[in-house]
Parts: structure tokens; C-alpha cells; sequence
């Protein structure tokens, strides 16, 4: 039977809402590709970002004009050279390995070459607000061996130190999502070093990062909007210790294992990320977390409800997926 792709939006609430340097939000609105033929399922699923000129319409129609190529019989391989890398290609690519996965019986761990996947560490994420706010989020998760905090620009130090008086054993990713500017760098970094803080995630703007050659980095920094897949790399040289491999931004897994391995051969240390999505948009990236430095995939403990069947997790410690979920 031919296959047959199908395109849906899906909403998850979030937890109280989801605040960055770029605004806040209540809900996750996602993309979900499924491919068929009427005994196998595979899915994928995405979350379309402004921030990258993309939407839910945008995507949704990306996916739809591939629905005749699919019941074509073409697979994954072919998908880098049809569609860019955005959030709509990690959709369709995650559902073809799912496909392929169910359909052949193989684990997507065994069709990529890899050992099977095992449990991880997860960050989990502190959204933006102000000092005392974020105090206690931060008590209230000190519990959690490893949090990111989200900064905003202007007032960033005291965040920083309230965060740490709030949870002082836990390890701490600080994530400026761009918010920081070269006349605010040295004291935001002087704070982060103050607190014990051991990475920090995109501080300036992509394309205005220049200034990251030139300073003292006694603390590892982290590229994540300066970095969508193999293509940047070269940009990267002297700026950044890490990358933050999210694969909304590469445009699925296949083109996200292609990143690591390279980048971990540039001497880059690994971030596997994610957006504030359900268990299934976390799943495909469960098998780069087990290679990553630092995994953050906290997306579904952020949500009020997550989709069934879900990832597992116990505290900050993810598990991979069903095979009913993914893979």
C-alpha cells in the first residue's frame, strides 16, 4: 500500500508560562508529521520558531507539499537535498526513521550505528523573571543537579546571584538567548564567574558576536542561534567552546548525528536542546544525548500534559523512548 503523510497541529499547555529574553508563552504549539501505509505509523514532531522566520502555517504547508513525494516511496536520504533544515524537515526526517524503525523491525539506535541509548541527566530550565522570582524557582528546583537559567540583558548579575543564593549545590547553565551586548559582557561574565556558573549559552547576537575571539573565556561559551548545522561551523573558530544541537534548528536527526560528529572532531563540546515541545519531539534527540556534555531535554516537565505514551522521567533523569512513542 502506498504511503500516505498526514500533517497536524497539537497543543500542550505549559506549566504556568515560559518566559525568555523574547517574550513569554502559555502553550507549545506543535507540527506532527506521520507517515503510513496502513499497518506501519511513523511520526516526528516540531516546533515551529519566530525567531527563524518560521510559523505554524508555514510549516504545516512546508510538510503538506511533500505528501506526494512521500507516497512516492522516497526515504530519508533523498530529504536533505528537498527541503532546507528548519523545524518542517526534522518533522518529516523523524518520522521516516520512526517508519523505518517500525517497519523494519530495527531499532532507530541500531539504523543510525549506535549502542542502544541509556539514561540521562537533564537540565531543567528557570524562565526569566526578576531576582526574587527567580530565587524561588530556583529553591523550589534545587533539588535538580543541573539548571539553566534564562537571563534577559540588563539586571542579569543579580538574577545570577539570586539563582545561585537559591539553589547553591546545583551546577548552572546560564542561557542570554542574545539579550547581552558588548558594553554588558565583562560584568554579565564576572557574575556567572562569581556564581559558580559552568556554561554560557549564545550571550551575543548571531552575527554580532565577534567580540567572543577576542575576551578571556574563563568560562565555556556555548553557540545556539550561531549555529544550525554543518554549514556554520566554520563561523564558529575561536568564538565557542560548545554547540547547543537542537533539531528544530538542523532539520532532524540525520543531519543532527552528521553535526556531532563533526563538531566533536572540530574539538567542540556537545549541548543537545530542545524546544518546549511533548516527549516525542524530545525522543529522536535521546540518541545524541547519551554523547552529549550537557543534555537539555526538559521540554514535557515544562508542560501541564504530556502526550501517551511519554519519555520517563524520574527527576532530572530522562529514559529513552517506547518503542510505541518513537523509534
Amino acid at each position: 500500500m502506498p504511503r500516505r503523510l498526514s500533517v497536524t497541529v497539537e497543543r500542550f499547555p505549559i506549566a504556568g508560562a515560559f518566559t525568555i529574553s523574547r517574550g513569554s508563552r502559555t502553550e507549545a504549539v506543535v507540527v506532527v508529521a506521520t507517515v503510513e501505509d496502513g499497518e506501519v505509523r511513523g511520526r516526528g514532531e516540531c516546533v515551529p520558531y519566530a525567531r527563524y522566520g518560521e510559523s505554524v502555517e508555514s510549516v504545516a504547508a512546508a510538510l503538506e507539499e511533500q505528501a506526494g513525494w512521500i507516497a512516492g516511496g522516497r526515504g530519508r536520504f533523498d530529504l536533505a537535498g528537498r527541503m532546507k533544515p528548519g523545524a518542517a524537515r526534522n518533522a518529516l526526517d523523524c518520522a521516516l526513521w520512526d517508519f523505518e524503525a517500525k517497519s523494519s523491525g530495527t531499532p532507530a539506535y541500531a539504523l543510525a550505528g549506535l549502542a542502544a541509548p541509556g539514561p540521562v541527566t537533564t537540565a531543567y530550565t528557570l524562565s526569566l523573571g526578576e531576582p526574587e522570582a527567580m530565587e524561588e524557582a530556583a529553591r523550589n528546583a534545587a533539588h535538580r543537579p543541573l539548571l539553566k537559567v534564562k537571563l534577559g540583558g540588563e539586571g542579569d548579575p543579580e538574577r545570577i546571584a539570586a539563582v545561585r543564593r537559591g539553589a547553591p549545590d546545583s551546577r548552572l547553565i546560564v542561557d542570554a538567548n542574545e539579550a547581552w551586548r558588548p558594553e554588558t559582557l565583562q560584568d554579565n561574565l564576572a557574575a556567572c564567574l562569581a556564581a559558580g556558573v559552568g556554561l554560557i549559552e549564545q550571550p551575543l547576537p548571531a552575527g554580532e558576536d565577534a567580540l567572543l575571539a577576542e575576551i578571556d573565556r574563563t568560562i565555556p561559551i556555548c553557540a545556539d542561534e550561531s549555529l544550525h548545522d554543518r554549514a556554520g561551523l566554520d563561523a564558529l573558530a575561536k568564538r565557542y567552546d560548545a554547540i547547543n544541537i537542537k533539531l528544530d534548528k538542523a532539520g532532524g536527526l540525520t543531519e543532527a548525528l552528521k553535526l556531532a560528529h563533526e563538531a566533536r572532531a572540530r574539538g567542540f563540546e556537545i549541548m543537545v536542546g530542545c524546544m518546549v515541545g511533548s516527549s516525542l519531539a524530545m525522543a529522536p534527540a535521546m540518541l545524541i544525548a547519551h554523547h552529549a556534555a550537557y543534555v537539555d531535554l526538559d521540554g514535557p516537565l515544562l508542560l501541564a500534559r504530556d502526550r501517551e505514551p511519554a519519555l520517563r522521567y524520574e527527576g532530572s533523569t530522562v529514559f529513552p523512548p517506547p518503542p510505541e512513542l518513537w523509534g
